[in-house]
């Protein structure tokens, strides 16, 4: 007797190429308070990311997430310094649910810094398990203006 071919699922293949999409243009979900602004970003070159296919990707598909937390401080001497904490995320989850995922670690890391010192915060989440080094999650956060904004403030 034959083998019995497997039938198409098209709607996984689907999901594949959208997964792909995301992980070949490096895309995040960059989050700045204040002002509140809120990008699609390719977290290895620090720009931007306007394509339709990739926004839909990434806010359409469940995802497993590695989440960088940041509070940013100025000091009164002028001198600037951030801290970060990284997680990853248990199980797939869809972007509108990830700001819930991130409320009890956020106020910790809001905690342990100096409350005159604070200026304001952010997130980067990434949809894949990796690494983030705090270099390259400040340059993320540097293209987004944190800085510049705490000087005109």
């Amino acid at each position: 007797m034959s083998k019995v071919r497997k039938p198409c699922n098209r709607r996984a293949q689907i999901d594949r190429a959208r997964r792909a999409l995301v992980r070949t243009n490096h895309a995040a979900v960059a989050n700045v308070e204040p002002p509140d602004i809120q990008i699609m970003v390719n977290w290895k070159t620090c720009k931007q990311i306007c394509s339709r296919p990739v926004a839909d990707a990434l806010c359409d598909l469940a995802h497993r997430w590695t989440v960088y937390i940041a509070v940013f401080c100025q000091e009164p001497s002028g001198a600037q310094y951030s801290k970060g904490a990284e997680f990853t995320t248990a199980g797939m989850h869809l972007v509108a649910n990830l700001e819930q995922l991130m409320i009890e670690k956020h106020a910790e890391l809001c905690a342990s810094a100096n409350p005159k010192h604070v200026i304001g915060s952010g997130w980067l989440a990434i949809p894949d398990q990796t690494t983030l080094s705090e270099a390259q999650a400040n340059a993320v956060f540097s293209a987004m203006g944190v800085w510049r904004r705490a000087k005109a403030a």
